[in-house]
């Protein structure tokens, strides 16, 4: 099939145009409509997406199914996937219908609600198959947008506030980014990410106090783009925008925020930093190394010390993300594929926790720790939901949760012994905060008044959970799903970036 990228990526833009120029009216039907409209959108852009997974060769580490034509003043529309990028279209087109699906209670503008979940999808989307530098930065920022009014105009009591410091913040991040890529093109004289993977940019020398530094051009590139994707995933000490917004946002805001939009960053660091900048990236490793420690072990003990199911939950996704900074720059096999399975194993089981707050939120509207107890009493099948994902959580052997913590701690072991053992502490804090959640809300006598009359899940909700539940323990089972495919396109990358180390070390040397 031709173009098949773009029919993937502009489906649900064309569905989000023809809910705003053909759906009128706020009334019931007009509302069960645009649901309607949205959830066939999406279910459409899933099934097409699997030609893209199917037609894949995972031996072939080059881009596939490319596509380019002229576009803007010169500008290169370029599209492709490889072995690395693949596998989070396929989490992104998933995870969208079941989205939609826990959106159906919403009755307050649900037009202008789906047209900004269609066109954030499309805009997801095309951050991971862009194969230019100005496409790419055009997805990655105008993603903001959708978010950004998502929270804004559907969120809690402090939406305004929630909204505008994840604009502020991911925002001026990325305004480095676009420096650092004006820089780039002006160095190598193309945009297109393909020739600047093999472009050397550790020639380029900066004056610091009238010494030229060897790489340095390199380093300030790189320090860019970590702004931008450090906030983006968000790594500690930039983390802080991150549970106002989850807490702030809609029951489906949390879970694309927290299964999609995190995922941008450590996707920036495998397909920027580690091949363009393979000097800066291992002269800065340590350093994220350590940062990405102490981001596990510091937000997993905030999130002991939370009240709000949300917030707690949100503070988990940020010590999950240091799993995935020290795998990606820890820049071995285990750790890279550790690295992208945690990621997509993290999509899935977010999500999923995200969507059990929302369940109980829909009905007692309320997301404090102490307003439950007991609910196992009343909702047996949401008890032994929420109970999977929490094990998932905490990375029990059978779930996806567990392969990807041992794959990146193998990974910090090789390098650096002393961030893994401060790393590997994250697991027993992770079990006493999830476990911790669980006991307070799940177990126990039901003793409120308020719970004694609360529903189990409908229907609706065990369909949306059921796809989550099967891709948890099947990963967990059979990892092969993922490492398999991303396999050849890590090794590829991880043998092109230790091979340009020893080359930039015998330039400086010849400098000198």
């Amino acid at each position: 099939m031709d173009n098949l990228l773009s029919i993937v990526t502009f489906l649900p833009l064309v569905a989000a145009m023809a809910l705003a120029l053909f759906l009128r009216g706020e009334d019931p039907a007009a509302q069960k409509n645009a649901k309607w409209l949205a959830l066939f959108a999406t279910s459409a852009t899933f099934l097409i997406s699997l030609f893209i997974y199917f037609q894949f060769d995972p031996q072939n580490t080059d881009f596939q199914m490319v596509e380019e034509r002229t576009w803007l003043a010169g500008l290169t529309y370029k599209m492709g996937v490889d072995g690395i990028s693949v596998l989070f279209v396929m989490l992104t087109t998933f995870l969208m219908p079941l989205t939609i699906a826990a959106c159906w209670n919403v009755t307050t503008r649900v037009k202008e609600y789906m047209i900004a979940f269609l066109v954030l999808e499309t805009l997801m989307l095309g951050v991971f198959m862009a194969l230019d530098l100005v496409l790419f930065y055009l997805f990655f920022e105008a993603g903001l947008i959708p978010m950004f009014l998502i929270i804004g105009i559907w969120g809690g009591k402090e939406r305004i506030y929630a909204a505008f410091k994840f604009f502020l913040y991911t925002f001026l991040g990325s305004v480095l980014m676009l420096v650092a890529m004006v820089a780039m093109y002006i160095d190598a004289g193309t945009t297109d990410i393909p020739a600047l993977l093999v472009h050397d940019f550790s020639h380029s020398t900066i004056s610091v106090l009238g010494v030229q530094v060897i790489g340095g051009m390199q380093s300030l590139l790189w320090l860019a783009f970590f702004a931008s994707f450090a906030v983006k995933m968000p790594m500690w000490p930039v983390h802080t925008w991150l549970p106002d917004a989850h807490v702030q946002a809609p029951t489906a805001g949390s879970v694309v925020l927290a299964s999609i939009l995190l995922k941008m960053g450590g996707y920036g660091f495998l397909r920027f930093s580690l091949p363009m900048f393979p000097f800066a990236s291992d002269l800065f490793s340590t350093f994220v190394l350590w940062l990405s420690a102490i981001a596990i072990v510091y937000t997993s003990l905030v999130a002991l010390a939370q009240s709000d199911m949300k917030k707690l939950i949100a503070y988990s996704s940020v010590a999950h993300m240091g799993y995935v900074t020290a795998g990606i720059f820890a820049a071995n096999q285990q750790g890279v594929d550790g690295a992208i399975f945690q990621m997509v194993s993290h999509g899935f089981v977010a999500g999923a926790l995200f969507l059990c707050v929302g369940v109980i939120y829909d009905r007692m509207h309320t997301r404090e720790i102490d307003a439950y107890g007991g609910l196992v009493n009343r909702m047996p099948a949401y008890a032994l939901i929420f109970m999977l994902f929490t094990m998932a959580n905490v990375g029990l052997p059978g779930t996806s949760g567990f392969i990807g913590e041992f794959l990146t701690l193998a990974g910090m072991f090789q390098v650096n012994t002393w961030v893994a053992a401060v790393a590997a502490t994250g697991v027993i804090l992770s079990a006493s905060y999830a476990l911790w959640l669980y006991r307070r809300v799940v177990l126990g006598d039901l003793i409120k008044e308020s719970l004694k009359s609360i529903k189990d899940m409908t229907t609706r909700e065990k369909a949306i959970f059921a796809p989550l539940v099967v891709m948890t323990l099947l990963l967990g089972v059979y990892p092969a799903l993922v490492t398999d495919v991303i396999g050849p396109s890590v090794t590829a990358l991880l043998t092109n970036y230790h091979a340009d180390l020893p080359a930039i070390g015998q330039v400086a040397e010849a400098v000198h």
